[in-house]
């Protein structure tokens, strides 16, 4: 487990305490209610195991989290694939400029919300795709659309600031974006929104994205304790992030 700093062990406690809480408290949600349920039915919702495919955790308040991951329905024994329509074998597409893969990527992300949804485009993705932000590592870009997938809400957002090819890094293209809503650890907790910096890293001879590193614009003690103590925000914590204004984002048009 990685090292865990004073801060981060009290939030540990706390966390454990919040997803602990009985399905009669005030998270009394259909989330919760399931979990009575599968109580009662002494079927286990969440399993270590159900995050089997991250590689590492980075800091040991999100390993600790890990073991209260809601079950997804086909975990749960459903023959139901949440993101059966993507074919994750799917031919990749061919090279192009760093620009051009840039504004292909603002308008599919534009749409499609994929840091959120899963719903991955897995043509711009090398086979040895890696991800990595300040909690897990893991390999594969259908692991990463599952991962991400699995840990959200529908009502989360992935809401695109800008798409550009980073003019400081070689071969990168940096996406800035805000994030709201929610994740599925214990009864559900709901996320204040905040702005995340996602830098995609271009295989120079494919053109296909092999590397992906997320960064935010406040540290994890700030994101964990507002959404346990959604009073503090503002006051001990920073404030949410501003909404973002919407933009025209088109495909680019293809060269004859």
């Amino acid at each position: 487990m990685a090292y865990l700093s004073p801060l981060s062990f009290l939030l540990l406690i706390v966390a454990a305490a919040v997803v602990s809480l009985p399905a009669c408290s005030s998270f009394q949600t259909a989330q919760t209610r399931t979990l009575k349920l599968s109580r009662q039915q002494h079927t286990p919702l969440f399993s270590k195991d159900d995050m089997s495919n991250v590689d590492e955790y980075r800091n040991g308040v999100t390993e600790f989290l890990s073991n209260f991951m809601q079950r997804t329905p086909q975990e749960a024994g459903e023959d139901v694939d949440p993101l059966g329509f993507i074919d994750f074998s799917a031919p990749k597409v061919g090279k192009m400029s760093l620009e051009k893969l840039a504004a292909t990527l603002d308008a599919e992300l534009y749409e499609k919300e994929w840091f959120v949804t899963g719903n991955v485009n897995p043509i711009y993705f090398g086979d040895d795709f890696q991800f990595q932000d300040p909690d897990v590592k893991l390999t594969g870009i259908e692991d990463y659309a599952r991962g991400v997938k699995k840990l959200f809400s529908e009502d989360s957002r992935a809401q695109i600031i800008s798409c550009e090819v980073n003019k400081a890094i070689p071969n990168t293209i940096t996406v800035t974006w805000r994030l709201s809503g929610g994740v599925n650890i214990g009864p559900g907790l709901q996320i204040k929104p905040y702005i995340c910096y996602t830098d995609l890293t271009v295989d120079e001879v494919t053109g296909l994205v092999v590397f992906q590193e997320d960064k935010f614009d406040i540290p994890g003690w700030d994101i964990l304790l507002s959404a346990l103590f959604p009073f503090l925000i503002g006051k001990v914590t920073a404030p949410p992030a501003p909404e973002v204004e919407p933009r025209v984002v088109k495909m680019p048009v293809e060269e004859k």
